[in-house]
C-alpha cells in the first residue's frame, strides 16, 4: 500500500518547537530567582537607556524648546551634512580618537604588564603594599586629580624643577600650555589613576590557571619570563580578547573631565573631544539638534565597532561577547 505523506511535516518537526519552548519555560522556572532579580535592572535599562532615545528625533528638527514636538520644522540631514563639512567637527573627531587610541594602548599594555609582575612577586606583604598603592589613585575624583596633575607640570612643579636640576632645560615649561604636548599628558594621567584598578581583573584571570603547569615548565628548566609568556599569558588570552573588544566599541568614548579640566584655551585644538563639543554646541549655543545629531554619531559608530570586532573575533576562533 503506497504511504502518501506529502505536504504533511514530520511528527519530529511538530514536536520540536514546543519541546524547545517547554525547555525554555522551564528553565526559566528553574532560574526564577535571577529571573525576578533581573526585572528592576531590566525596568532601569528600559527607563533610563530605550525611552531616551526617542529624543534622537531633534537631530532631524530645527529643535526649539519653546515649541511642542508635532510643531518642530524638520530639517532632515541637515545637521549630519554640517557635521561632517565643519573642520571644528574633524578635528574633534581626530582628538577623540588619538585619545581613545592611546587610553586603549596604554591601558592594555601597563595593565597586563602590571598584573604580570604582581603576579611573579612572592612576598605577600609587599605585594599587598604595591597593589594598594596603585589601586588608590582610582579612587580620586578627576577634580582632586587634574589638580595633582596641573600642580605638578606647573612651572614651578616638581617636573620643572627636577629637569631643571638635571640641566635639560634653563627656566620652568608650562606643559599644559603646549597643545602637542596634551596627548602626552592626558596618556599618563590616565594610566596612572587607572593601571592599578585594570589589574585586577587579570589577576583574577591568573588565579584560574592551573599550578600545576608552572610546576612542568620550571621542571623543564623554563625560567619566570618564559613560563609568563608561554603558560600565563595564553591562560589570559580570552580574558584580553573580551575586553579588546568592548573597550573598541568605546572608542568614540576618550572621556570628558580629563580634557574638560586639564584643557584650556592655549591646548584646545588637542583637548576638546566629541563630548565637550556636544557641550558646548548643546548648552553654550543652545543649538539641540547639532549637540544630538554629534551624539547620536558617537553612539551609532560605537555600536558599530563593537559589532565588527566582535565579529572579527569569532572568525578567527577566539573568545567573543555572543
Amino acid at each position: 500500500m503506497e504511504n502518501n505523506t506529502a505536504g504533511i511535516p514530520a511528527t519530529g518537526a511538530i514536536a520540536k518547537k514546543p519541546a524547545g519552548m517547554a525547555r525554555f519555560f522551564k528553565l526559566l522556572l528553574q532560574q526564577r530567582a535571577l529571573v525576578v532579580m533581573s526585572v528592576p535592572f531590566l525596568i532601569w535599562l528600559f527607563i533610563f537607556k530605550y525611552m531616551p532615545m526617542w529624543g534622537w528625533t531633534i537631530a532631524f528638527q530645527k529643535y526649539k524648546p519653546a515649541l511642542g514636538f508635532w510643531e518642530q520644522e524638520w530639517a532632515g540631514l541637515t545637521h549630519f551634512r554640517f557635521l561632517f563639512e565643519d573642520e571644528r567637527f574633524i578635528r574633534v573627531l581626530r582628538n577623540t580618537l588619538a585619545m581613545s587610541g592611546i587610553n586603549l594602548v596604554l591601558g592594555f599594555v601597563t595593565a597586563i604588564a602590571l598584573a604580570l609582575l604582581l603576579n611573579e612577586v612572592r612576598k605577600v606583604m609587599f605585594k599587598r603594599v604595591v597593589q594598594t598603592v596603585s589601586y588608590l589613585p582610582h579612587f580620586i575624583s578627576w577634580v582632586v586629580a587634574a589638580g595633582i596633575i596641573q600642580s605638578t607640570l606647573s612651572p614651578d612643579g616638581i617636573i620643572n624643577e627636577l629637569l631643571m636640576k638635571a640641566g635639560f632645560i634653563k627656566e620652568g615649561v608650562l606643559f599644559l600650555g603646549i597643545p602637542e604636548y596634551f596627548w602626552t599628558i592626558f596618556g599618563a594621567g590616565t594610566v596612572w589613576k587607572d593601571v592599578g584598578w585594570n589589574t585586577i581583573v587579570y589577576l583574577a584571570a591568573m588565579t584560574m590557571i592551573d599550578p600545576a603547569q608552572y610546576e612542568a615548565a620550571e621542571m623543564d628548566g623554563a625560567g619566570r619570563f618564559k613560563r609568563m609568556w608561554h603558560i600565563t599569558l595564553p591562560g589570559i588570552k580570552p580574558v584580553i580578547v573580551v575586553l579588546l573588544i568592548m573597550n573598541i566599541g568605546y572608542l568614540m568614548e576618550s572621556g570628558f573631565e580629563p580634557q574638560y579640566l586639564l584643557g584650556n584655551g592655549m591646548n584646545v585644538d588637542y583637548s576638546e573631544n566629541l563630548d565637550i563639543f556636544v557641550l558646548k554646541y548643546g548648552i553654550a549655543q543652545s543649538n539641540f539638534s547639532l549637540s544630538i545629531a554629534a551624539g547620536m554619531f558617537k553612539t551609532v559608530v560605537s555600536f558599530i565597532l563593537l559589532f565588527v570586532a566582535n565579529n572579527v573575533s569569532k572568525r578567527l576562533g577566539e573568545a567573543r561577547l555572543y
